[in-house]
């Protein structure tokens, strides 16, 4: 099983999304990327997942063109404001779904409200996750 996580900066919630559904399942295959990488994963993202148990720290920061030639069986798109336009995967896909969270790197005022916003997003990510892993992917594995 083979499942693609895409978003656009590929620096926080694809790579949570990536940590949790891995964590769920060690012998599925995943990967994030984004159509505008940023090369790095955001430290808030990376901290909120070291929270809860995960760590996402040696993860990479990938454009999607790395992937474009292989084969998925999902790709997961999580792009999630009204000012976000979530990219399209031309690439060969059995199933293509978009579960949406706001990006939590978009936070403005207090660092407590910020550092909430990451807490709040890392868990509906989450429960999204662990939905689609226990309702979607485990039944066909």
């Amino acid at each position: 099983m083979k499942i693609l996580i895409l978003c656009t900066g590929n620096s926080c919630r694809s790579q949570m999304a990536h940590g949790f559904l891995q964590s769920f399942d060690s012998n599925i295959t995943v990967r994030s990327a984004g159509t505008e990488a940023s090369g790095k994963l955001n430290s808030k993202a990376v901290k909120a997942m070291a929270e809860a148990g995960i760590d996402i720290s040696h993860h990479t920061s990938d454009p999607v063109e790395k992937y474009l030639g292989q084969e998925w069986d999902y790709v997961v798109t999580v792009c999630g404001g009204a000012n976000e336009a979530c990219p399209a995967f031309t690439g060969k896909v059995k199933t293509r779904l978009h579960i949406g969270f706001d990006d939590p790197s978009h936070a403005t005022g207090t660092e407590e409200f910020i550092w909430s916003e990451f807490i709040r997003v890392r868990d509906e990510i989450k429960t999204a996750f662990y939905k689609l892993y226990t309702e979607q992917i485990k039944p066909q594995l």
